[in-house]
């Protein structure tokens, strides 16, 4: 079964006189840990922009679990995303005048199907999470901006996790990471993705963590427009 499939798709920015994004076909399957590379600049965040609902393709079609995502109203496709998809973004974008877990649980203050699909209660499964991508307790209780940049990553991670999404994106979370702690990271990412049932989708231009994936795309390589670039 597909979680992504895109047909056709073309997506340029306004006033720009040739698309950023050509791609015509991509097919990613439930279950996958997909890593897609790409130098800065070569479209990932824009891929990633349509795969989230924020853009909209120029032309062509992106369907998300059998959905036609990407023709749905903007109101309908930020619910979709509510439900269906955990993103985890580069520069982490926690909340800092919130604690540790009521981020972790914003998730489930905007989708009830996420709260649903949580077994018990909500504090006890935030912590849990935590703690199994190895969040020192003492945490629990501090303000995000007392933590390492670690720390907030797991915090990020949790967060996307929580309410066991479909599809986690993740943006270059690893970026400021060195490269042990980079693949430590992934590895605890990998586990709770199993244990969710949840297809990764893990962008980044470190190719030295693409062995760690299931299959490994190369942005440059679907991307029909960069070869005129």
């Amino acid at each position: 079964m597909s979680i992504i499939e895109i047909r056709e798709l073309t997506f340029q920015w306004p006033r720009q006189a040739t698309p950023l994004l050509d791609i015509p076909s991509l097919i990613i399957n439930k279950g996958e840990k997909v890593f897609i590379k790409g130098p800065s600049g070569s479209g990932k965040s824009s891929l990633l922009g349509l795969l989230a609902g924020i853009n909209e393709p120029t032309t062509g079609t992106i369907e998300l679990l059998g959905q036609p995502f990407s023709h749905l109203k903007p109101t309908a496709r930020d619910r979709f995303r509510a439900d269906h998809i955990g993103y985890i973004f580069q520069m982490f974008n926690l909340l800092p005048y919130l604690s540790v877990i009521d981020n972790v649980l914003l998730p489930c203050r905007f989708s009830e199907l996420r709260k649903k699909q949580i077994d018990g209660s909500l504090y006890q499964q935030a912590k849990q999470l935590l703690t199994q991508l190895h969040l020192p307790a003492e945490c629990l209780s501090r303000p995000i901006s007392d933590l390492s940049i670690g720390q907030q990553q797991r915090v990020a991670a949790a967060r996307a996790l929580i309410g066991k999404p479909q599809l986690l994106i993740a943006d270059e979370p690893t970026s400021a990471l060195d490269h042990d702690n980079r693949e430590a990271f992934i590895q605890l990412l990998m586990t709770e993705c199993d244990k969710s049932e949840t297809t990764l989708l893990f962008v980044s231009h470190d190719e030295t963590l693409e062995a760690l994936f299931d299959r490994s795309i190369s942005l440059n390589t679907i991307n029909q427009a960069a070869r005129g670039q």
